[in-house]
């Protein structure tokens, strides 16, 4: 329920699990690769879920692994919804779990299953940006100066406090998004993130500094980075 005079309206998130995760080395398809013993899209969907801002709370999964999301143990989380299957690419996933969602959604999150740690507070923060403005998405400040390379040489150097680091969830108004992915498939074009193709569409897009790590377990490394996370955590 919003109070605050922000845009009203049901929220859902796509929960996407759809990919393989070669780079992660992992026999398991990456969604399902265990972290302390527990998937990683069951650790992402409980994040999820906790934050207490998603009404649906959409799957989309790999038809190959079906049968390893039954195993999973989400029984009674608030607004799960029965997986749909992904597509080839990150768009077609979207388009797929888009068309699953109730008539009533305002707003489409969209959140790697990968990112498993989020933070509650950064949810929070992050649909509420979106209410506000129409779209805004999780990242972190730079801490490197970037370069933009063309065939091996420099071309620029943008200002490092201009660069973040892009993370999901990514909140958009559902008809801003609806509209963006069909102008996407008119012109073939494919964005490396969701905000991406709002951003194509001339939408303004609000960037929400995480307030808490919100890695994307993408290599080994990132695995055991997380079980220190994990471990500490409990610890502390």
């Amino acid at each position: 329920m919003v109070e605050d005079g922000s845009t009203p309206g049901p929220v859902a998130v796509l929960v996407l699990a759809a990919g393989r995760g070669e780079r992660l080395g992992h026999a398991l398809p990456k969604a399902f690769v265990p972290l302390a013993g527990v998937a990683l899209v069951e650790r992402s969907i409980r994040a999820l879920a906790a934050a207490g801002v998603f009404d649906v709370i959409q799957p989309v999964v790999a038809t190959r692994d079906l049968e390893r999301w039954a195993q999973l143990r989400l029984d009674g989380t608030p607004g799960l919804q029965a997986p749909v299957p992904g597509g080839a690419e990150r768009q077609d996933s979207m388009r797929e779990g888009l068309a699953a969602l109730p008539a009533d959604v305002a707003f489409v999150a969209v959140h790697d299953a990968a990112r498993c740690l989020v933070a509650a507070q950064d949810l929070r923060a992050v649909v509420q940006a979106a209410r506000e403005s129409g779209a805004a998405l999780l990242g972190e400040r730079s801490r490197d100066t970037l370069k933009r390379v063309r065939d091996g040489r420099v071309v620029e150097t943008p200002p490092r406090d201009e660069m973040w680091a892009a993370q999901t969830p990514q909140v958009i108004r559902r008809d801003w998004i609806e509209r963006a992915m069909s102008k996407a498939v008119g012109t073939g074009r494919l964005g490396t993130d969701d905000v991406q193709l709002v951003e194509w569409a001339g939408h303004p897009v609000a960037m929400v500094e995480a307030s808490a790590p919100n890695p994307k377990i993408t290599r080994p490394e990132d695995l055991r980075m997380a079980e220190a996370m994990l471990a500490e955590e409990e610890a502390g």
